[in-house]
Protein backbone atom coordinates (compact mmCIF):
# COMPACT_ATOMS: atom_id res chain seq x y z
CA UNK A 1 0.00 0.00 0.00
CA UNK A 2 1.29 4.09 -0.47
CA UNK A 3 -0.65 6.58 1.04
CA UNK A 4 -0.44 10.18 -0.46
CA UNK A 5 -1.02 13.25 1.31
CA UNK A 6 -1.02 16.60 -0.55
CA UNK A 7 -0.99 19.86 0.47
CA UNK A 8 -0.89 23.42 -1.02
CA UNK A 9 -4.07 24.60 -2.76
CA UNK A 10 -5.99 27.23 -2.17
CA UNK A 11 -7.37 30.70 -3.75
CA UNK A 12 -5.27 32.58 -6.30
CA UNK A 13 -6.23 35.52 -8.73
CA UNK A 14 -5.15 35.00 -12.06
CA UNK A 15 -1.59 35.55 -12.74
CA UNK A 16 -0.91 33.93 -9.27
CA UNK A 17 1.36 31.04 -8.12
CA UNK A 18 1.12 28.49 -6.31
CA UNK A 19 3.11 24.94 -5.37
CA UNK A 20 1.40 21.59 -4.49
CA UNK A 21 3.21 19.15 -2.74
CA UNK A 22 2.33 15.52 -2.44
CA UNK A 23 3.90 13.28 0.57
CA UNK A 24 4.48 9.88 -0.10
CA UNK A 25 4.93 6.43 2.41
CA UNK A 26 3.68 2.85 2.59
CA UNK A 27 5.87 0.49 -0.36
CA UNK A 28 7.22 3.56 -2.13
CA UNK A 29 9.71 1.12 -3.67
CA UNK A 30 6.97 -0.19 -5.97
CA UNK A 31 5.90 3.04 -7.44
CA UNK A 32 7.56 4.01 -11.20
CA UNK A 33 6.08 7.29 -11.78
CA UNK A 34 4.06 9.90 -9.66
CA UNK A 35 1.93 12.57 -10.86
CA UNK A 36 -0.58 15.10 -10.47
CA UNK A 37 -3.88 15.19 -12.31
CA UNK A 38 -7.33 17.35 -12.11
CA UNK A 39 -11.05 17.68 -12.20
CA UNK A 40 -13.19 20.59 -12.79
CA UNK A 41 -16.75 20.28 -12.32
CA UNK A 42 -18.43 18.41 -14.83
CA UNK A 43 -14.80 17.26 -16.13
CA UNK A 44 -13.54 14.36 -16.63
CA UNK A 45 -10.22 13.79 -14.48
CA UNK A 46 -7.10 14.95 -16.77
CA UNK A 47 -3.40 14.18 -16.64
CA UNK A 48 -1.20 17.61 -15.40
CA UNK A 49 2.01 16.16 -15.19
CA UNK A 50 3.72 12.95 -14.67
CA UNK A 51 7.60 12.51 -13.22
CA UNK A 52 8.70 8.69 -13.64
CA UNK A 53 11.32 7.34 -11.75
CA UNK A 54 14.39 8.02 -13.88
CA UNK A 55 13.21 11.84 -14.12
CA UNK A 56 11.32 11.76 -17.33
CA UNK A 57 8.44 14.61 -17.27
CA UNK A 58 5.17 14.48 -19.31
CA UNK A 59 2.99 17.57 -19.17
CA UNK A 60 -0.11 18.29 -20.46
CA UNK A 61 0.21 20.98 -23.32
CA UNK A 62 -2.26 23.20 -21.50
CA UNK A 63 0.10 23.65 -18.71
CA UNK A 64 3.55 23.23 -20.51
CA UNK A 65 5.42 26.09 -19.56
CA UNK A 66 3.51 26.87 -16.73
CA UNK A 67 3.79 24.28 -14.47
CA UNK A 68 6.66 22.17 -13.38
CA UNK A 69 6.48 18.68 -11.68
CA UNK A 70 9.71 18.24 -9.57
CA UNK A 71 10.56 15.51 -6.51
CA UNK A 72 12.61 15.08 -3.61
CA UNK A 73 13.41 11.35 -3.21
CA UNK A 74 14.96 12.07 0.14
CA UNK A 75 11.39 13.47 1.55
CA UNK A 76 9.79 11.01 -0.72
CA UNK A 77 7.75 13.83 -1.77
CA UNK A 78 6.41 15.13 -5.23
CA UNK A 79 6.03 19.25 -6.06
CA UNK A 80 3.92 21.06 -8.73
CA UNK A 81 4.95 24.51 -9.05
CA UNK A 82 1.80 26.38 -10.92
CA UNK A 83 3.10 29.43 -12.35
CA UNK A 84 0.91 32.11 -14.23
CA UNK A 85 -2.21 30.29 -13.27
CA UNK A 86 -5.73 30.97 -15.21
CA UNK A 87 -9.06 30.69 -14.20
CA UNK A 88 -9.37 27.62 -16.36
CA UNK A 89 -6.90 25.77 -13.76
CA UNK A 90 -9.23 26.19 -11.04
CA UNK A 91 -10.01 22.24 -10.37
CA UNK A 92 -9.75 19.56 -7.62
CA UNK A 93 -5.85 18.55 -8.08
CA UNK A 94 -5.04 14.81 -6.88
CA UNK A 95 -1.47 13.11 -6.71
CA UNK A 96 -1.44 10.23 -8.28
CA UNK A 97 1.42 7.08 -7.88
CA UNK A 98 1.84 4.76 -10.09
CA UNK A 99 2.69 0.80 -10.10
CA UNK A 100 3.85 -0.94 -12.53
CA UNK A 101 3.66 -4.91 -11.48
CA UNK A 102 1.24 -5.26 -10.86
CA UNK A 103 -0.11 -2.24 -12.45
CA UNK A 104 -1.96 -0.33 -9.99
CA UNK A 105 -2.65 3.54 -9.54
CA UNK A 106 -2.64 5.39 -6.02
CA UNK A 107 -4.64 8.16 -5.40
CA UNK A 108 -4.66 11.22 -2.66
CA UNK A 109 -7.39 12.76 -1.34
CA UNK A 110 -7.65 16.11 -3.33
CA UNK A 111 -6.53 19.89 -2.88
CA UNK A 112 -8.71 22.65 -4.29
CA UNK A 113 -7.32 24.97 -6.63
CA UNK A 114 -9.27 28.15 -7.55
CA UNK A 115 -8.03 30.91 -9.64
CA UNK A 116 -10.38 33.84 -9.68
CA UNK A 117 -10.16 36.13 -12.44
Amino acid sequence: QVQLVESGGGLVQAGGSLRLSCAASGSIFSINAMGWYRQAPGNQRELVAVIFSGSTTNYADSVKGRFTISRDNAKNTVYLQMNSLKPEDTAVYYCNAQRSTPPYHYWGQGTQVTVSS
